[in-house]
């Protein structure tokens, strides 16, 4: 339970401080896109330090899915791994539609032009990430000095870039929860599908870098 209990506090304040400072940004105008950006990848590298020896930090359904398909998470894990993610987001959603109300859709991902456009970024984006994670990681956790600021430093990086288009997601547990919290549910196959294909293409990628 423990680590169960881990994903879901982790995910919850990736969520609750990531989109709440594309909330609190939409209220004051102070915290810009590049301070929206800093902060999710801040957040994931203090929860990867934090935690990331309990559970491994992973804080995102599609990192879960892509640890299970390079065999270095066992399969009883996956299922109750992806509930914990998906309940400490929608507790950070909801907690931050009761303080804030529904401003900028709590922090909804949505395509700036064509879905389809967002769909393939989302997937790439879902891939470096990925293969990233799978490279700095030990077993199923992201531990160890440098696994914090790597993983920290693509998450803040890609959504600097790209978030502008596709809001740069790369987890289907942060699109998710804003999006049913607030009702935005147009495009949300996009966050729930790109990031698990991105993810998926992530490994074999990996394999053929690191064959043992």
């Amino acid at each position: 339970m423990k680590r169960y209990a881990a994903e879901a506090l982790g995910t919850f304040a990736l969520v609750f401080a990531g989109t709440g400072a594309i909330v609190i940004d939409d209220l004051t105008h102070a915290v810009t896109h590049v301070g929206v950006a800093a902060t999710f990848g801040l957040v994931v590298m203090a929860m990867i330090y934090a935690l990331g020896d309990v559970s491994g930090a992973h804080l995102n359904p599609a990192v879960t899915l892509g640890f299970w398909l390079s065999r270095r998470l066992h399969g009883r894990y996956v299922i109750p791994y992806i509930v914990a993610q998906l309940i400490g987001a929608f507790a950070a959603s909801y907690t931050l539609l009761a303080m804030f109300g529904n401003r900028a859709s709590l922090g909804a991902t949505l395509p700036e032009g064509s879905p389809w456009q967002s769909f393939a970024l989302e997937a790439v984006l879902t891939a470096l990430l990925m293969f990233v994670i799978l490279n700095v990681s030990t077993g199923p956790k992201e531990t160890g000095v440098m696994a914090g600021i790597a993983v920290g430093g693509v998450v803040g990086l890609e959504a600097i870039f790209a978030g502008p288009i596709c809001g740069a997601s790369m987890n289907p547990a942060r699109s998710l929860a804003p999006a049913v919290v607030s009702g935005e549910l147009a495009a949300i196959w996009v966050y729930l599908i790109a990031p698990v294909l991105g993810a998926a293409v992530a490994v074999p990628l990996w394999k053929i870098i690191r064959p043992e």
